[in-house]
C-alpha cells in the first residue's frame, strides 16, 4: 500500500534551469528588500500600462508575467527550459524599461 504525503515534491521537475529561475526570483526580491532600506521609496514612474508604479511594482509585474512565461513554454518546449528562462530576462527588462 502507498502511502502518499501532503510535502511528497516527487512530481516535481526539479532541474538546475528551474532551480536558477526561483533562486532568482528569491534573489531579486531579498535585493529589492535591500535596495528599499537604503533608499526608500525610488519615486513612482508613469509608464506604458497607464499606471504610476515603483521599483516594488516593477518587480511584482516582471516576476508575475515570468511565472506565466515560464508556464507557456513548458506547456510549449517541455524538454528546453532555458528558452523560456531568456525570454523572462527579456520580460523583466522591458518591464523596468517602459513600464
Amino acid at each position: 500500500m502507498q502511502t502518499s504525503s501532503i510535502f511528497d515534491l516527487t512530481w516535481m521537475v526539479w532541474t538546475w534551469p528551474t532551480a536558477i529561475f526561483f533562486i532568482a526570483i528569491f534573489a531579486s526580491i531579498a535585493a529589492m528588500g535591500v535596495w528599499e532600506y537604503k533608499s526608500p521609496g525610488g519615486g513612482p514612474r508613469h509608464g506604458a500600462f497607464g499606471l504610476d508604479t515603483t521599483r516594488g511594482d516593477r518587480l511584482f509585474i516582471s516576476i508575475l508575467g515570468s511565472c506565466f512565461i515560464m508556464l507557456g513554454w513548458v506547456g510549449w518546449a517541455s524538454d528546453e527550459i532555458w528558452g523560456g528562462l531568456v525570454i523572462c530576462l527579456l520580460w523583466a527588462l522591458a518591464i523596468y524599461r517602459w513600464v
